[in-house]
C-alpha cells in the first residue's frame, strides 16, 4: 500500500510518518507518549514562532514541537526559506530537542528529517540530571510536555535546578528548568499536571511564586482530563509565560477548554493581581 504512495512531496512523507506515529497506542518505557497534535498546533500559534528563533523541546520524545513550528514558520513566513540567511538558521540553529531515550531520538530526528530540516539538534541528554552551563539562557523559545508524576533522588538531580526550587518532583523540576534555559525575553508554552497550579507544598508554592513575581505569567489554559488518553487521564493545563527576571505579571488570562479542545467550547476569565498579592476577577 506504501509503494503505490507518491513520496516527492513532503507533506506526503511527513503525514504518513505522523500517521504510524498516531498509532502507537501506549506510552513507551520511560513514560513518555505522543502529545495530541490539535494541542501541539494550539500552543504553537499561541507563541508564534518567528524564523530567528531559536526554539527547544527538552522532553522533545518524537519531535512533534519541533514539526509543528517548522510547519508554522513554512505557512506564515515563506519567505524566510527564500531568504539565504534565514534559510540557514531555519536548517540548522532554529530546532533544538533533547531526550535520555534512544529510540526517541531516532524517531525524532528522521520526523524532521521527513519534514524538510536538513540538520535539527536533535540529541542525547538527560535534561534534569545534567548541569546547564552550556545550555543556559540559550533560546528564546520553549515548547515542551515534560513527564509529570515521577520523583527523582537529590543525588542524581542537576545542583543548578535544586538551586532555583528544591523538589524532587519532575514537573517542578522541568519548570525550573524551562526557565533556566530561556533568554531574557524568551517565551514557553509548556503542558504542567494541574498539581503545579493548585498544589500546597512549599516548592508548589515557591515555583508559582517565581513565575508570578520573578518572571511575566500570561495566561493558564486549563484543558479536561481526556485529553491525553489512552496514556493518562490526569487533569493538566498549559502555562504561558514569559521570561524577564523583574516581574510584570499584572493580569493573567485564564481559558477552560471543554470536551478534547476540537468542538469545544473556552470560555475565559481574566484576573489582576491587587495589593499583598491578592487575586480578583477583572
Amino acid at each position: 500500500m506504501i509503494d503505490q504512495v507518491p513520496m516527492q512531496d513532503r507533506d506526503t512523507k511527513g503525514d504518513l510518518y505522523e500517521y504510524m506515529l498516531g498509532k502507537i497506542a501506549s506510552a513507551g518505557q520511560n513514560g513518555q507518549f505522543r502529545t495530541p497534535r490539535h494541542i501541539i498546533r494550539l500552543m504553537v500559534e499561541m507563541v508564534a514562532p518567528t524564523p530567528t528563533d531559536l526554539m527547544c523541546d527538552p522532553a522533545c520524545g518524537t519531535a512533534g514541537f519541533n514539526v509543528a513550528v517548522g510547519e508554522y514558520i513554512r505557512d506564515r513566513h515563506p519567505e524566510a526559506l527564500r531568504d539565504r540567511k534565514l534559510s540557514h538558521h531555519f536548517h540548522n540553529h532554529l530546532f533544538h530537542g533533547f531526550d535520555f531515550d534512544n529510540t526517541m531520538l531516532r524517531i525524532g530526528s528522521m520526523n524532521m528529517l521527513l519534514h524538510g530540516v536538513e540538520n535539527p539538534d536533535i540529541r542525547y541528554r538527560d535534561s534534569l540530571a545534567e548541569d546547564h552551563a552550556g545550555e543556559e539562557e540559550k533560546y528564546t523559545l520553549v515548547l515542551a510536555n515534560p513527564p509529570f508524576a515521577g520523583s527523582l533522588d537529590y543525588e542524581t538531580c542537576a545542583k543548578d535546578l535544586l538551586q532555583i526550587v528544591k523538589t524532587k518532583k519532575t514537573e517542578l523540576l522541568f519548570l525550573a528548568l524551562f526557565v533556566r534555559l530561556l533568554k531574557p525575553g524568551g517565551r514557553a508554552a509548556v503542558i504542567v499536571p494541574d498539581g503545579v497550579l493548585f498544589g500546597s507544598s512549599k516548592a508548589h508554592k515557591e515555583l508559582r511564586r517565581l513565575l508570578v513575581e520573578d518572571q511575566k505569567l500570561d495566561g493558564v489554559v486549563s484543558l479536561p482530563g481526556g485529553v491525553f488518553k489512552p496514556y493518562a487521564g490526569v487533569s493538566t493545563a498549559i502555562l504561558l509565560f514569559t521570561k524577564t527576571n523583574s516581574g510584570g505579571t499584572d493580569s493573567v488570562w485564564f481559558y477552560d477548554v471543554d470536551a478534547d479542545g476540537r468542538a469545544s467550547t473556552i470560555s475565559a476569565r481574566r484576573y489582576c493581581r491587587k495589593k499583598s498579592s491578592v487575586w480578583e476577577r477583572c
